[in-house]
């Protein structure tokens, strides 16, 4: 986090400079350097915009403080496993070396097919992480993002993924028992409406208008037996506010592996992207990577 004296800070990876401008206001002038580790947020209710932070080392970078400001994102030409800190050409997944990308449990199969889990045949690549991660209540959930989509997440993850996925109101549906049950319905429940984000659309905001009480109970008609005695009924749907300036009518997509240094004015924070004016950066992709983070006359 950014310190609250007035005074400058310098430290192995950070320096923070107040300066005075012609007008006599404060200025504050910021620079991070580390490796990236995506975006982290924290929800405050439906009438209050979420907090963005994006994660450079140890360091924390409020970015709601930031709107309006000029940033400038530099790569500093290394790549670093966010498991083990191993240097590599490549990362894989949002941040891990080849060795842990094959080897991790979070980065098995099975945590993008859920279906297919196999924690019950002896083959988890780790049993501890299964038993905390994988054999515990699940929700299946309605999220309207870039439309109505069906998805999945653990029992009281529900929020932080809603928000990565940049959805602006959601409900779950079913509790069930285990990933693997949450991975069934909703691989079978994918035949009827979609399970993917159009990001492009999502950070537009173009999302027409769902009933999603309405919308619930026409997908419970999909249900198959089984799982019927796992609906969830609670009749109130989370709403989402995201911190956004104003909105894009064209959406480009910035990468560090083609431009070395990307920059403009910073004007919002959906899901794992920072909405520039002329363009949008996808935080998590770019995890591992060593940046230098600079925010001139704050």
């Amino acid at each position: 986090m950014l310190p609250n004296e007035n005074s400058d800070e310098q430290g192995a990876n950070h320096v923070i400079k107040w300066n005075a401008s012609e007008d006599g206001e404060e200025r504050i002038d910021v620079q991070l350097r580390g490796l990236l580790h995506g975006l982290t947020h924290q929800y405050h209710g439906k009438d209050k915009p979420v907090d963005y932070y994006m994660n450079i080392g140890e360091d924390r970078l409020p970015l709601n403080e930031f709107l309006g400001s000029e940033i400038t994102i530099t790569y500093l030409g290394e790549k670093h496993c966010i498991a083990c800190g191993r240097k590599t050409n490549k990362t894989f997944n949002s941040g891990y070396c080849y060795p842990c990308f094959t080897k991790l449990p979070e980065n098995d199969l099975c945590i993008v097919k859920p279906h297919e889990c196999h924690f019950d045949q002896g083959t988890c690549r780790d049993e501890s992480f299964g038993q905390s991660h994988c054999m515990i209540p699940h929700y299946v959930y309605l999220a309207v993002s870039s439309d109505i989509k069906v998805g999945l997440t653990r029992k009281n993850n529900e929020m932080k993924r809603w928000v990565d996925q940049g959805a602006i109101r959601a409900i779950p549906i079913a509790e069930v028992p285990t990933r693997r049950m949450a991975g069934e319905l909703e691989f079978h429940l994918s035949q009827f409406l979609p399970d993917k984000t159009n990001w492009r659309k999502m950070l537009k905001g173009e999302v027409r208008e769902i009933d999603l009480l309405a919308m619930r109970d026409e997908v419970y008609s999909y249900f198959p037996d089984a799982f019927k005695p796992f609906q969830y009924r609670e009749d109130e749907w989370v709403e989402i506010t995201y911190p956004i300036l104003e909105s894009l009518d064209k959406i480009t997509s910035k990468t560090l592996d083609k431009e070395e240094t990307i920059s403009g004015r910073l004007i919002g924070a959906k899901a794992q992207y920072l909405i520039f004016e002329n363009s949008v950066f996808q935080a998590r992709k770019h995890a591992g990577y060593q940046v230098e983070i600079s925010i001139s006359g704050v």
